[in-house]
């Protein structure tokens, strides 16, 4: 890894940033990134080079029953798409 990779890491992630909301936001998608998206990307991949359909979403709708639960910069959490996937009665056993 060289200074000029590092420097253009921290430029996609971080900007900008002028407020500690800014580098919170950065590093979130940042996290993100590195533990979520690489991997699922590589993995997209393998199947798209066997020959298979590959569809890929990012779910960033905020569901209303986060409301007071979780900070307002949390946008969707890890998850959070099951219920609206499946729909409630999944998540609460009535299956």
């Amino acid at each position: 890894i060289t200074s000029e990779d590092v420097d253009r890491v921290y430029k996609e992630y971080m900007g900008d940033a002028e407020s500690p909301a800014q580098v919170r936001d950065g590093l979130l998608d940042a996290m993100g990134d590195l533990f979520f998206v690489i991997s699922a990307v590589e993995v997209a991949r393998y199947h798209r080079d066997a020959g298979n359909p590959v569809y890929f979403y990012e779910f960033q709708h905020r569901p209303s029953s986060v409301e007071g639960v979780v900070p307002e910069f949390v946008k969707a959490d890890h998850g959070v798409e099951i219920a609206f996937v499946f729909g409630k009665p999944f998540l609460a056993g009535d299956v």
